[in-house]
């Protein structure tokens, strides 16, 4: 790839916010950003002004879809999209622009926990936890791997605490591999998506009601309230008299 990257932007959330400033610092040229509608907007101001783009050259993820909006973001000649955090589907259509394609950062080490949730997933079942810098194909989180990096999973983590470390890898993994993937130098591997794992939004709805007459081993219950606690989100509840009442784990090493 040339001296000059031309970069398209697409992010939420605070990884977003971190990739985009760091690459800023680096002096990378960022032509567009594509960030959620303010309904799903997260760290948004933060990304806007670390992009330093103005308005005209940032985009609605939700109207990704439309011809106009297409037509709007190649005209801007991008060479390469960065995702982070990002949560709409690519079409074919808005990839084929990307002449070096699109790569995302996702919390989890492909192929497991693919798709939503990666931190409660890795604690419930019991698969690897880690973060991945992939190839975005026109699967959800299918393309080929560029790099990844494995994060330990303690008894002691919640939901959050194990989301806070994977955050953190994030960052670590992409800026630890940019100057390969900037050199076009990056390898990739194809996964293999049969052994791996893939989770909807909807699916923590069948392990958040804890049944009180249903059995469950020790480890099975502990792994759930655990993997839900994410304050303030409500997390793990069981039902008395009508009421939800919910839960938080606390966990904490001993002597």
């Amino acid at each position: 790839m040339g001296s000059n990257v031309r970069i398209l932007f697409l992010g939420n959330n605070w990884v977003a916010w971190q990739t985009i400033q760091w690459l800023k610092s680096q002096g990378e040229d960022i032509v567009g950003l594509v960030i959620h509608p303010p309904g799903t907007r997260k760290y948004g101001k933060e990304i806007l002004k670390s992009s330093k783009v103005d308005s005209a050259r940032v985009f609605d993820g939700s109207q990704l879809r439309k011809l106009e909006t297409l037509q709007a973001i190649k005209a801007l000649c991008p060479d390469m999209g960065i995702s982070a955090f990002f949560g709409y589907i690519l079409t074919p259509e808005f990839l084929d622009m990307l002449s070096a394609g699109c790569v995302n950062i996702h919390p989890a080490l492909l192929p497991y926990n693919r798709g939503a949730y990666p931190n409660v997933w890795s604690i419930v079942e019991g698969t690897p936890a880690g973060v991945t810098l992939h190839y975005i194909d026109e699967g959800i989180d299918t393309g080929d791997i560029i790099a990844q990096h494995e994060v330990p999973v303690e008894p002691i983590d919640t939901g959050e605490s194990l989301y806070r470390k994977l955050e953190e890898a994030c960052i670590d993994l992409f800026r630890n591999t940019w100057p390969l993937l900037r050199a076009g130098q990056a390898p990739r591997q194809p996964q293999l998506l049969q052994a791996g794992t893939y989770h909807r939004t909807n699916d923590v709805i069948q392990i958040d009601e804890i049944e009180l007459d249903r059995r469950y081993t020790a480890r099975e219950l502990i792994d759930v309230l655990r993997a839900r606690t994410f304050p303030p989100h409500s997390g793990a509840f069981f039902r008395h008299q009508g009421r939800r009442v919910c839960m938080r784990l606390h966990l904490e090493y001993g002597d």
